[in-house]
């Protein structure tokens, strides 16, 4: 059953991919969640770079991030983060590759909180 999800999801993340290009104007979003965590990229597809990252891990969130707060709450702070990194770096429209998961739940929280961190997709 697992392995079938996984399948599945790798499926659509290469229809979504066939897609998405992220160019040096409009760079792309990765989103990958795991049990815990989720981690975000953005990346330039013509050069192959990453140019920003954050996830839940990251050094600066690390003490925001507490147990009190939930799985969603802490990818929407993951976004917002990632969001004002972006907009740091002169980044403002972005591509979303949700990464063949469902626009919804902790991907969409995170989407959400880019978005309000100022970036546009």
């Amino acid at each position: 059953m697992a392995l079938d999800k996984i399948t599945r999801r790798l499926k659509i993340k290469a229809r979504i991919r066939k897609r998405i290009k992220g160019t040096q104007e409009r760079p792309r979003i990765s989103v990958f969640r795991s049990n815990k965590h989720i981690y975000a990229q953005i990346i330039d597809d013509t050069k192959g770079q990453t140019l920003i990252s954050a996830s839940t891990k990251s050094k600066e969130l690390v003490e925001k991030l507490t147990n009190k707060l939930t799985k969603q709450q802490q990818a929407e702070l993951v976004g917002s983060f990632l969001a004002q990194k972006a907009l740091e770096a002169n980044i403002k429209d972005v591509v979303f590759d949700r990464n063949g998961y469902k626009y919804h739940g902790r991907v969409k929280a995170f989407a959400d909180g880019a978005r309000k961190g100022g970036l546009n997709f």
